[in-house]
């Protein structure tokens, strides 16, 4: 096959997309934009109209899609639902009402999992009850790992009901209607997507229960309940027989006390704490449990009370708590090490212990660079770890997030998702004239901020823009492809493979392409690449490619096998200490049930008609 110059350029500008994608070189983010950067200078996308032809492959076209502006409105009310409260509630209801047995607690999860994704991003619905699940079952001494990934997983397939459940759907159905093809009403695919709720509920209550590990998390490791730790400030005196010796020298014999901090005129000494030298009048910080602190204060030149003589201000003696928490996805730390960000300094926590990929990582901990998805063990003063988890940083693992919510506007916001989801099922029914998802969901959007829900810097925050820009750069990307005429060829190659083949097996095989390649790179790069491609493949051969493009849909959310593939499994494997082959272990059956569930019953929903003579 002889491919033109801008043809050999995007097959080249695909392999590095991916590939960059795959070894993570650059942010999946920065990647699809420099993607979009390249087929606008590389002369395949336009930057102004110079005929009418080429007004439908405008690169500005991808800031004014409406998938990325859909998905940014449902990220502001989802936002409402938390800041008044309402997922909080649920919750706590969740915590008084299902935790009655294993079995109740399961069943429960699931429902309430998938019911909330279904309508609103699923990352804040695990967000919110990773940290009760954990709490819970250290109370009824259960294993959390035997809940955390069937959370992920409810929270994935609940986002396969509705046409705004995951970013995939929109990004796939927000392309087939730009290409022609009828917009897809918002409980459109809530058929199949229902079914797949159904199968893997049974499938995570039966057999998926049986594959799930029994590990402890990290911080279960800690007694929290009996392990009471101190943290103290000391000083050294002018009659101490510390003075000229080393920390190490001077403490080091009382293994369960350590020095973690030293401070010399009002200020802190930097360098490694057990090396320093000590003075007259240094302000030493150890922490340790009540018998080793004891030990401390019997040491030769040793205070923890004020003395006035010397000017030196009251000690201060911090009771501290041990805390799990997570780099968060929106986390400004990723990238970063526990020193560069000044951690210490910054909250006045110490950091224990840092969990990865299954394993616990408890030497040099400073100096590793965090990810999304570690897990950190810290330990401090109540009130400082309230700091640390407030921020967006951090998702806290040890009890639920708690910020100042508005419960006086929590009628307001479920009218903002009452009446989008109303809206939504009369336009389906065909009871009143259908209304664009867009368009709901703005106005959703706009009623949450007018009635206060949240205010306007809480929305922009809100916003995961980390998503918003990877998906625009995909679908510049998925742009360049149609104007070069690839996705078309592509497609005629597909069909010639299939030879006489039926239209189900393609459907099995978008389905099964997309299932895979979302293990690999973003959900939302899998869905603007593909779906283009399943568009010509259907028009080639005559028939409504609308089965196709579903396939592509419910393909590209089958992220089930790896925790790398899915925002909410990344988060659920550093909270719930699994280990990469968990996942595989309880995933792939489920992911290959899916697959033939969908690729019998996606022709069934979505007839494979041929399509009418005019078209």
């Amino acid at each position: 096959m002889n491919f033109t110059f801008e043809q050999w350029f995007m097959i080249i500008l695909v392999i590095v997309v991916f590939v960059t994608l795959v070894k993570e070189w650059l942010s999946p983010e920065i990647t699809a934009m420099c993607a979009l950067f390249a087929c606008i200078s590389g002369g395949i996308l336009p930057l102004k109209i110079t005929s009418p032809e080429e007004a439908q492959f405008l690169a500005l076209n991808v800031f004014s899609h409406p998938a990325p502006l859909t998905i940014a409105c449902m990220f502001i009310v989802s936002a409402a639902l938390e800041k008044t409260g309402i997922i909080e509630k649920m919750g706590d209801i969740f915590e008084r009402k299902a935790a009655t047995s294993e079995t109740m607690m399961l069943w429960s999860l699931i429902i309430i999992a998938a019911t909330l994704s279904a309508f609103m991003s699923n990352t804040p619905v695990v967000v919110v009850f990773m940290p009760i699940v954990i709490a819970i079952c250290r109370k009824k001494d259960w294993k959390a790992t035997r809940f955390l990934i069937p959370l992920s997983y409810a929270a994935i397939v609940g986002g396969t009901v509705t046409i705004v459940g995951t970013s995939t759907n929109l990004i796939s159905a927000g392309i087939a209607e730009s290409k022609g093809l009828a917009p897809f009403n918002l409980f459109e695919i809530a058929p199949l997507g229902l079914i797949f709720v159904i199968i893997t509920s049974i499938y995570l209550a039966t057999v998926g229960r049986k594959l799930l590990p029994d590990r402890i998390t990290l911080a279960a490791l800690v007694d929290s309940s009996t392990t009471r730790q101190f943290m103290t400030h000391a000083i050294v005196t002018a009659e101490s027989s510390m003075i000229g010796k080393t920390v190490r020298d001077s403490l080091g014999k009382i293994r369960t006390a350590r020095v973690v901090e030293v401070f010399r005129d009002e200020a802190k000494i930097m360098g490694a704490t057990d090396k320093m030298v000590l003075q007259e009048g240094d302000e030493i910080v150890v922490k340790g449990d009540l018998n080793a602190l004891m030990k401390v204060g019997k040491t030769d030149g040793i205070q923890f009370s004020s003395e006035k003589d010397i000017g030196l201000e009251e000690v201060r003696t911090e009771a501290t708590t041990i805390m799990e928490g997570i780099i968060g996805p929106n986390s400004s730390f990723i990238g970063k090490s526990l020193k560069e960000t000044r951690f210490r300094n910054r909250y006045g926590v110490i950091v224990v212990a840092l969990h990865r990929q299954g394993k616990n990582i408890t030497k040099k901990i400073g100096e590793v660079k965090l990810a999304f998805g570690d897990t950190l063990l810290v330990q401090g003063a109540p009130h400082r770890m309230q700091r640390l988890f407030s921020s967006n940083n951090f998702v806290s693992l040890s009890e639920p997030k708690t910020e100042n919510t508005r419960p006086e506007k929590a009628k307001y916001a479920l009218a903002a998702m009452g009446g989008f989801v109303l809206l939504g099922a009369l336009g389906g029914f065909g009871l009143i004239p259908a209304l664009p998802v867009f368009g709901m969901a703005f106005g959703a959007a706009l009623f949450c901020l007018v009635t206060q829900c949240l205010d306007p810097k809480e929305a922009f925050e809100a916003i995961e823009w980390k998503v918003i820009f990877m998906i625009m750069g995909m679908l510049g990307l998925g742009l360049g492809l149609e104007k070069t005429n690839l996705a078309a060829e592509g497609a005629t190659a597909m069909v010639a493979a299939m030879g006489d083949y039926s239209p189900v097996l393609l459907v099995a095989a978008f389905y099964l392409l997309a299932a895979i390649l979302t293990e690999l790179i973003s959900n939302q790069a899998v869905a603007a690449l593909l779906t283009p491609i399943s568009i010509s493949v259907g028009l080639q051969l005559g028939i409504d490619p609308r089965a196709f493009v579903v396939a592509v849909m419910f393909g590209s959310s089958a992220s089930f096998s790896t925790p790398i593939g899915y925002q909410t499994n990344t988060l659920v494997y550093g909270g719930g200490g699994y280990k990469f082959s968990d996942f595989f272990k309880v995933g792939f059956p489920l992911a290959l049930i899916l697959w033939i569930v969908a690729s019998l019953v996606i022709p069934m929903i979505w007839d494979l008609n041929p399509l009418p003579a005019a078209q």
